[in-house]
């Protein structure tokens, strides 16, 4: 949550992920980059790998950009385990916390998102925006477009 220290206020961004190939690890990068844009003051960002994951890390966040390969028309296993782990700890209403999403398939991508959207929305946590979809291969646009998603989680905590 907000830490306040000598006056400056600094906002926590979570960074939740499964990134197990190059290609998803790359557009991890590329919003990790966005999220610590050197123009965007009093944001800091916390990088957490989905299988290691917990309630409680979530619950400090500020804000939350989530990640995950699409594996069998689904998110990945390991996010979905952080969800069947944490949800219940999840449900006790904390604060609307600001979500990004990202996700990467080979081809049809829509399950994945079709399965995270409502998930979201019981937690009351709130979309900044449309969830990023990557399908195919992960090229210079792709990554824009996942810098473009962590710079903006990031500036909309510091509005």
């Amino acid at each position: 949550m907000t830490r306040c220290e000598d006056d400056k206020v600094t906002r926590l961004v979570v960074v939740l992920h499964h990134s197990p190939t190059a290609s998803t690890r790359r557009l991890t990068e590329s919003v990790l980059d966005g999220a610590t844009d050197p123009h965007i003051e009093g944001v800091e960002v916390e990088e957490i790998e989905a299988l290691h994951a917990t309630a409680d890390d979530v619950r400090r966040a500020d804000g939350l950009l989530i990640g995950t390969p699409v594996n069998f028309g689904y998110m990945s296993g390991a996010l979905k385990h952080f969800f069947d782990r944490s949800y219940r700890d999840l449900l006790e209403p904390i604060h609307r916390v600001p979500v990004g999403l990202w996700v990467k398939g080979s081809s049809d991508a829509s399950g994945a998102v079709r399965a995270l959207i409502p998930i979201l929305r019981s937690l009351d946590w709130r979309l900044v925006g449309e969830p990023l979809v990557i399908e195919g291969e992960v090229d210079a646009r792709a990554q824009d477009a996942a810098y473009e998603l962590g710079a903006t989680l990031a500036a909309h905590l510091t509005l």
